[in-house]
């Protein structure tokens, strides 16, 4: 994680409570336990090799990204065997000696990568928007690259997400929070959400969690403008509802919501994500008819705005469809367009994105579901209660 704790007690420090080594950074909730690490902890003989790495953040951050890489080459394995990296066209990386990932939506023998080669690509395609000083569109979409498929332009998934969030989180986070002007280094704050997502998206919500309340106290400590902190607050609201913190989540995902309303109007892209965050957390906290408004709702407008095959649209599809067969008070009818909804975005989330990604998967396991639940709609009140007594 990015470092807020105590390196001995594992204090929460936030950001800026309690000290640091002087030499390293490495960071303490006070005397006492730096003098404790040094005599008994080992950080005698690791300070000197965590200053030549950079400092504390930075040694952390090589480490876990180390560590990520290994899962995810592991993880992949079976599927990556026989192949090459498109980018070195080397089935092991040269220097690191690493395997090869695979976690988007590439099909056949595209895709196929080491993480090293990935992270070095999207280090050089963001260097060059820094130095050109590219119009700020061009540098995001540059810097998607951390974490969206060159090819087939969908997002990692898993732990290959999170070992590009590491390598994401590893390249800036020596950076300096500001210039000398007091302009804010964006790229290093970007990177700390690359991280945060990487983490969620590889199920470390733990871990995510002081990621995402650091990249939100970064940006309020530096002003950044609201727009800039509506994605940061709604991925850290997600974390909460994760983390069974179901009212934190709504009430943050509904003043997401709101605003971005109020800045974008309903039609935007990013307003539709985030009104489908708040449908779910609605959902989650049993208020089914108020999810399945909104869910109804924004569903039609993304299916207007973003199209059919969007990811997003089929996730809206599929949650809308939960808040009518899920509902305790649902009709048979509810069901039945559960059942036919499901059914249709399941064909095209397969075509479009395979069979093996997640929203594929989770989509396929609720249209088994409304299936089971419309038969025990149509079945006589008898035989209902027979097969449940089984």
């Amino acid at each position: 994680m990015i470092l807020t704790q105590c390196a001995v007690c594992a204090t929460e420090l936030g950001l800026t409570l309690g000290k640091k080594c002087g030499r390293c950074s490495t960071r303490y909730c006070g005397p006492e336990c730096q003098v404790q690490h040094w005599k008994d902890g080992g950080h005698d003989t690791l300070c000197k090799k965590i200053k030549r790495a950079g400092g504390a953040e930075q040694y952390n951050a090589n480490k876990k990204y180390a560590a990520a890489v290994t899962v995810a080459a592991e993880a992949c394995a079976e599927h990556t065997k026989g192949q090459t990296c498109y980018i070195c066209t080397q089935a092991l990386h040269w220097k690191t000696k690493e395997g090869l990932v695979r976690n988007c939506a590439c099909h056949g023998t595209a895709g196929f990568a080491h993480v090293s080669c990935l992270a070095e690509q999207a280090k050089i395609w963001c260097d060059e928007a820094e130095a050109d000083n590219l119009d700020p569109k061009v540098k995001q979409a540059r810097f998607n690259r951390w974490h969206t498929c060159s090819l087939c332009e969908q997002s990692y998934l898993g732990v290959v997400r999170c070992a590009l969030g590491w390598a994401c989180w590893k390249t800036y986070a020596g950076r300096p929070e500001a210039d000398q002007t007091g302009l804010v280094d964006n790229f290093r704050v970007i990177a700390m959400g690359v991280l945060g997502s990487g983490l969620s998206e590889a199920q470390y919500h733990e871990d995510a969690l002081p990621v995402k309340e650091a990249e939100l106290a970064y940006g309020r400590r530096h002003g950044l403008p609201e727009r800039l902190l509506l994605p940061v607050q709604s991925n850290l609201a997600t974390t909460y509802a994760k983390l069974g913190r179901r009212e934190e989540a709504l009430r943050m995902r509904q003043d997401v919501y709101s605003r971005h309303v109020e800045h974008y109007g309903e039609e935007h892209g990013d307003t539709l994500a985030v009104a489908l965050c708040y449908a779910t957390s609605l959902f989650e906290s049993s208020r089914f008819e108020e999810a399945r408004s909104l869910s109804r709702k924004t569903m039609l407008l993304a299916r207007r705005v973003l199209g059919e095959n969007d990811d997003r649209t089929l996730r809206m599809r599929w949650n809308y469809a939960r808040t009518l067969y899920e509902n305790p008070g649902a009709t048979i009818d509810d069901v039945r367009e559960a059942v036919t909804t499901l059914e249709e975005t399941e064909r095209t989330a397969r075509r479009v994105l395979g069979g093996a990604h997640p929203s594929a998967t989770v989509i396929g396991n609720s249209l088994r579901e409304s299936r089971v639940a419309l038969l025990a709609c149509e079945m006589p009140d008898d035989l209902t209660a027979r097969l449940r007594g089984l």
